[in-house]
């Protein structure tokens, strides 16, 4: 069961890149637990539809998540996952890439594995040319 619970993980993080790079935010469920909390250089908010509402104020351009290197520990029905993220928004004036350390917090539902926590902390940015 722990192989397939790393698996799932690894996917969960994934999807959270893909959930904000195809601006997917009428949908916060899919990948968020109802009363998840978000952290991020764009502000912090609780809730899904909150959480939802600060991504889509803060992902107005095209966006690129890579989300990479997870570490995950599991412990029941709550896990862990550190991970690498590099982020590109793709502004009319020049890219502006930002590499940060995400630390998610998911929890086991019965939907499955769903992230109920991000803190995220940016390691250095390239601002747009």
């Amino acid at each position: 069961m722990e192989l397939r619970d790393r698996d799932e993980l690894t996917d969960l993080a994934a999807r959270l890149g893909r959930w904000l790079d195809g601006k997917h935010f009428d949908d916060p469920r899919a990948v968020f637990t109802e009363d998840a909390e978000v952290t991020t250089p764009g502000g912090t908010s609780r809730g899904a539809d909150a959480l939802a509402a600060q991504a889509r104020r803060n992902h107005t351009v095209p966006t690129q998540h890579f989300v990479t290197n997870p570490l995950i520990e599991i412990d029941g029905d709550r896990a862990g996952i550190g991970a690498n993220l590099l982020v590109v928004f793709a502004h009319e004036g020049g890219p502006r890439v930002v590499g940060e350390r995400y630390d998610l917090r998911a929890a086991r539902t019965p939907d499955g594995w769903r992230i109920a926590g991000v803190r995220s902390t940016v390691v250095w940015e390239l601002p747009a040319a």
